[in-house]
């Protein structure tokens, strides 16, 4: 937040195109990975552009707001309501990742054993509650289990690492050590980075050498939109970090001034926590 007299009443901007636009992205982005598993043509490209769409949608919205702010539009009950409104963003994602976690957990508990049990037998009388799941009559190829060792350790030793770093570097701003809080939080993005550049290096090993894909039946189902969706968010996190990083770098934040800092950090560390449920639920149970 800016330096500059505040607003003294509450401020409400004016209309904006900036939610519609976005939210024409993400259904261009949902139409486009939905065309894509279902293998229709080209269909790549509708999700390539809706995320390009909704960046850039993003990058004018978000530029607008820190105008906005500057310009001293922003006093407490604006920062209030900033707090409040990415408090409930992060719970809404708390109860997308609820309900993936629910359907890993209602698969192998329930789901598994009572299609094997004696009163599916009529049914299904070939099917086998194992884990991962073949389907009834082996109608699904076989695949391995995911190794928790290495890639998805040494991504739970980066994700850690960098939560740690950001903290430092949130004590480092706070302290009006600016230099020491921009190279903790590049450092933090560091590490984001190398997680995301594993992870793809992991799809790719599942992919090519163990056969594990999105049609392997409910684990690779549930594997992937576990994996995948944190992953995104981590890509998402990485992108605040980056924007929170260059208006560091430009001296927008001050010690007692910088929301956007601690708002990106929230996310971080939730994303810290989705990954530690993931790791022990996805890749050891």
């Amino acid at each position: 937040m800016s330096t500059s007299a505040q607003h003294t009443g509450y401020f409400v901007p004016g209309p904006s195109p900036f939610p519609v636009l976005a939210a024409t992205g993400l259904v261009m982005m949902a139409f486009g990975a939905g065309f894509w598993f279902n293998g229709v043509p080209h269909a790549e490209w509708l999700l390539l552009a809706g995320f390009i769409w909704l960046v850039t949608t993003m990058y004018k919205w978000f530029g607008r707001a820190i105008s906005e702010s500057e310009g001293g539009m922003h006093n407490q009950a604006v920062d209030t309501s900033f707090r409040w409104s990415m408090s409930w963003f992060i719970f809404s994602e708390v109860m997308f990742f609820a309900s993936f976690f629910g359907a890993l957990y209602y698969a192998r508990v329930y789901g598994l054993p009572d299609l094997a049990a004696l009163h599916s037998k009529i049914l299904w009388p070939t099917f086998q509650g194992t884990w991962p799941s073949v389907g009834p009559g082996g109608l699904i190829p076989a695949v391995q289990v995911m190794n928790p060792w290495p890639i998805p350790t040494i991504n739970t030793a980066l994700l850690l690492s960098s939560g740690l770093t950001l903290t430092i570097s949130h004590h480092a701003l706070r302290a009006n050590h600016r230099s020491k809080a921009i190279f903790w939080l590049a450092l933090t993005l560091v590490l984001g980075v190398c997680f995301l550049f594993l992870q793809a290096f992991e799809y790719h090993h599942a992919y090519t050498e163990l056969g594990l894909k999105l049609t392997s039946g409910i684990y690779g189902s549930t594997f992937f939109m576990l994996t995948g969706f944190h992953g995104f968010h981590v890509l998402l996190g990485a992108t605040m970090l980056s924007v929170v990083l260059f208006r560091m770098i430009r001296g927008d934040f001050t010690a007692d001034h910088h929301f956007a800092f601690e708002g990106a950090a929230w996310y971080w560390h939730f994303v810290d926590v989705v990954w530690l449920l993931l790791y022990v639920l996805v890749y050891w149970l």
